[in-house]
């Protein structure tokens, strides 16, 4: 599958201004923390990267695995992942970074996906949303033609949207409210026409409100998957009155990104199953 790759640009030799210059800033205090130097490589986006940044990290919750089932999420940065490790700790479920935007493949997706699969793991792919670059719609399609789908197989989890602060630039992409909701409403209705499941939206609360005016068009149609590193999953979106999976950390074994299902075994499989 093709990849996006982030060309580097070359730098010249440090002339003696722009040292003076840069020691300067350092004494100023200007780091550059809103500059392009600190910006990501597009496709470099994983689910919850801005999450601790915006909302902070508290304590973690208390094991509750009798009612709710461990699951984790990767994405290139993860490389070949130790599935086997994981479901030996009692990880279940899986969702693996699939595309972003209409320009990116996750390279690892073969491995980890599969390999998921392959231990015995129910697993899902997702999407990292860009509304700024292409329509809700095309990013949908992309998706699926490149790992997002859906099969009846028992095992095979809806496709996720990773909607979230934008890591390239401003937090909304740049759209209103109402620019932001018809943006998702298009992709999750291209999702549904193309799949016949109804994605899995991935969010903080936070971002949320900020960002969709805290809209309710969603809670009865999307799973909610929410973003939220402290001992509870906190209020909920509009809309929505249970959350289906709770990320909870992004720093626990083996792969870091960690979450909880709302539910035992059985309910996992029922939304495998559709």
């Amino acid at each position: 599958m093709p990849v996006h790759r982030s060309g580097t640009a070359r730098r010249g030799p440090f002339t003696a201004a722009g040292i003076l210059l840069s020691s300067l800033a350092l004494v100023l205090g200007f780091t550059g923390t809103s500059g392009a130097a600190d910006t990501p490589a597009r496709g470099s986006a994983t689910l919850g990267m801005g999450v601790a940044a915006h909302d902070g990290v508290g304590g973690l919750p208390r094991d509750t695995r009798a009612i709710q089932t461990e699951g984790v999420d990767t994405s290139s940065h993860n490389g070949n992942v130790a599935w086997s490790t994981l479901w030996n700790t009692g990880v279940k479920w899986a969702y693996v970074k699939a595309t972003e935007g209409t320009y990116y493949n996750n390279p690892s997706f073969p491995q980890q996906y599969n390999g998921s699969y392959d231990v015995g793991m129910i697993r899902g792919a997702y999407h990292f949303a860009t509304p700024d670059t292409t329509g809700g719609a095309a990013q949908a399609d992309y998706f699926v033609d490149h790992g997002g789908g859906w099969s009846r197989d028992g095992r095979t989890l809806p496709g996720a949207l990773d909607i979230e602060w934008n890591p390239y630039g401003a937090a909304c992409y740049g759209k209103s409210a109402a620019g932001m909701v018809s943006w998702i409403r298009d992709f999750a209705n291209e999702y549904r026409s193309r799949t016949g499941r109804d994605a899995v939206i991935y969010t903080a609360a936070s971002w949320w409100s900020q960002c969709t005016g805290n809209s309710g068009a969603f809670g009865s149609t999307n799973p909610l998957w929410i973003a939220r590193y402290n001992t509870d999953p906190g209020a909920l979106p509009a809309g929505w009155d249970y959350y289906t999976m709770w990320q909870y950390t992004s720093s626990g074994p083996t792969v870091g990104d960690h979450s909880r299902f709302n539910g035992a075994y059985d309910r996992l499989q029922a939304l495998a199953n559709g």
